[in-house]
């Protein structure tokens, strides 16, 4: 089970896209409220974080999940464009656990997703 927080449809679709080929389960959640309630109830086994959503705050978001004891398992990937380096850097600091650019993001999307 992968939870994505990702506004970008063109994202959204690859991500969609690539599960579904590797028979992977993805739920999309729209607000901070929901990734909290999803990384609750499901256990993803990885958050995909779209690190200039707008609808859902990724860094308070993955400082919130990190931050609780039952959550901070949850491997944390986010992706941005490399030339954002202030968004890195506090996503970093948030305890994201990966980030990658936007073009290896995409590029990786198979092997990110593999169970």
């Amino acid at each position: 089970m992968i939870l994505a927080a990702v506004d970008d449809l063109m994202f959204a679709s690859k991500i969609s896209t690539a599960a579904r080929q590797l028979g992977v389960d993805v739920v999309f959640a729209r607000s901070s409220e929901e990734v909290l309630h999803h990384a609750r109830s499901l256990r993803p086994q990885l958050a995909i974080f779209d690190l200039n959503s707008r609808r859902v705050d990724p860094l308070a978001t993955i400082a919130a999940l990190k931050a609780d004891s039952e959550l901070a398992g949850v491997r944390t990937l986010g992706f941005v464009s490399h030339v954002q380096t202030e968004i890195i850097d506090a996503a970093r600091r948030a305890g994201i656990d990966e980030v990658l650019a936007r073009s290896a993001f995409s590029a990786r999307l198979g092997e990110i997703l593999r169970p």
